[in-house]
């Protein structure tokens, strides 16, 4: 059986201008290091492929369990500029939601 992001945490997506970024929770605090081990930037590159062009960071928060990814390049330009269906991002929490941990990267 599989484990995806969802079924142990919760997401949140934020962006300005090309960047966007995701933050990830657990619901149980008893689940952050598995997250923390499990959930990472090459996950977030396999995930994204071509939506993101530029680089990916990601930050931890272990006193509030939070696990941060910001994308640069990742949105066509922005709200003013791109032609993307998202062109605020969104709706990227839903795709690192949707992250299998258990898969093989």
């Amino acid at each position: 059986m599989s484990t995806r992001v969802y079924d142990i945490a919760m997401a949140r997506s934020g962006d300005k201008t090309d960047t966007s970024n995701v933050a990830v929770w657990p619901y149980d605090a008893d689940d952050w290091e598995y997250l923390r081990t499990h959930l990472t930037i090459d996950r977030i590159k396999k995930r994204f492929g071509p939506l993101v062009q530029g680089e990916i960071t990601r930050y931890e928060y272990p006193n509030i369990h939070v696990v941060n990814f910001v994308m640069t390049r990742a949105l066509r330009g922005g709200v003013g500029l791109g032609l993307t269906l998202d062109p605020h991002g969104k709706a990227y929490q839903t795709l690192v939601l949707d992250i299998d941990l258990d898969d093989e990267i």
